[in-house]
């Protein structure tokens, strides 16, 4: 059963933007409790379990939710994800207990504590991903896009009212505050309709799952590592902490939109596998030359607003202080710009089947992006906001090129078929 009653797709996007906005700020408010009931130096290991939740985040649930819509969409039923899911859950699992081995054997450097208790919370973490993406995954098959903007906003609700309970309860043991992060996965038990995955449809697959997952968690997670992982490279380039903090809210300040799309591309996959399997090219490549030319209205925008705009900004958020220089908020805002088409360019390559196209462009949009910082004789922090906007520019050049690629090797397989039904 793909539909449940009369869809309105204003309904669904306002749905799925209410809850993008909704989650996202809970996230941050989550957060935010944590380090006023603990303090900034006992709530570091939930700040890391924190950081671990959104690569996490990146690599298993966006890649499995994802997934599950184009494999339903191209199969017209879910038998496809039926009898792939298994092998699916195996990697997961072996994701988990990968990163949960890695962080017991650096738990002193990334938690400042001997026992066993955060390394264990990484792996429920990384399984509990995993499980939301199926369910996302699932409600987006289905077009239950409200039930879909409610599991966003359902997440980080628990993990606020856990947190909440904790406060009030004067509890000031980090650990607590790591299994209220964890609560949030409770969460998928809202929906225990996605529990049962009908066998319906087609199941003969032309790509493996596993690879297609594997692509696009690696593809994601190198995205995420660099749209984020920015105020880190500034610190072990030996950046000022005052330096790091700026960029961090620098940063998270023109991220807004990001946020707000990744909710809001659920609805995107569907339609843009639906013109891949009906062979709308023209379609296909009328959508590329929007993102393209919407991208680069939208970066010399973004120029503007981040240079005459961004310092303020960051001083009315974030509090006296807390600024960069004009120039590399305009940096920012045009490379969060690249970002959000990037996101865009990679829900099409999904769409497409073509997740190595995803490694292929974040690891060569690296290239010029390293030999700046490298190289540059800039400062620290200036070099480390160059690289970033260097390095989303690049892969968003290099993802409209891989996307043309596809296009022409389509068109060359559609005419070969032709050719052959002819003879």
């Amino acid at each position: 059963m793909r539909t449940h009653g009369p869809r309105s797709p204003l309904r669904d996007t306002s749905a799925l933007a209410v809850g993008s906005v909704v989650s996202g700020l809970l996230a941050y408010v989550f957060f935010a409790m944590v380090t006023r009931a603990l303090g900034p130096t006992p709530a570091a290991p939930v700040s890391v379990l924190w950081a671990w939740w959104s690569f996490a985040g990146a690599a298993l649930t966006f890649p499995l939710q994802h997934w599950i819509t184009r494999s339903v969409t191209v199969h017209e039923g879910e038998r496809a994800v039926r009898r792939a899911l298994g092998g699916v859950v195996l990697i997961v699992v072996l994701v988990g207990v990968v990163a949960g081995l890695g962080s017991w054997l650096a738990r002193d450097l990334l938690f400042h504590r001997s026992d066993a208790a955060f390394p264990l919370l990484v792996v429920a973490v990384a399984l509990g991903s995993g499980a939301m993406g199926v369910v996302r995954g699932l409600l987006a098959a289905r077009r239950r896009f409200p039930a879909l903007g409610a599991a966003l906003v359902a997440e980080n609700a628990l993990r606020c009212v856990a947190a909440l309970a904790l406060m009030v309860a004067g509890v000031e043991d980090p650990v607590t505050y790591g299994v209220s992060l964890v609560a949030g996965y409770v969460a998928i038990g809202f929906w225990p309709s996605t529990f049962r995955i009908a066998d319906t449809g087609g199941d003969q697959q032309a790509e493996s799952p596993l690879a297609f997952v594997t692509g696009a968690s690696v593809g994601q997670l190198l995205g995420q590592v660099v749209l984020t992982g920015g105020p880190v490279l500034l610190a072990a380039a030996g950046g000022a902490p005052a330096e790091v903090t700026a960029l961090f809210a620098g940063l998270a300040l023109f991220r807004a939109p990001y946020t707000l799309a990744l909710g809001l591309v659920s609805q995107l996959t569907e339609r843009l596998t639906l013109l891949v399997v009906r062979g709308h090219r023209e379609a296909l490549r009328r959508f590329r030359l929007g993102v393209v030319l919407t991208t680069l209205g939208a970066a010399v925008v973004g120029a503007g607003i981040g240079y005459w705009a961004g310092p303020a900004l960051m001083e009315l958020i974030f509090g006296d202080g807390v600024r960069l220089p004009g120039g590399l908020t305009l940096l920012i805002a045009v490379g969060t710009v690249f970002a959000l088409a990037n996101l865009v360019l990679t829900v099409t390559a999904l769409a497409r089947g073509r997740t190595a196209a995803l490694v292929r462009a974040w690891v060569i949009g690296c290239v010029p992006g390293a030999l700046l910082f490298l190289l540059s004789p800039m400062s620290a922090l200036d070099r480390t906001t160059w690289t970033f906007a260097v390095v989303e520019a690049a892969a968003f050049c290099w993802l409209v090129l891989e996307d043309v690629r596809s296009a022409a090797g389509q068109r060359d397989a559609s005419g070969l078929l032709g050719a052959q039904e002819d003879r």
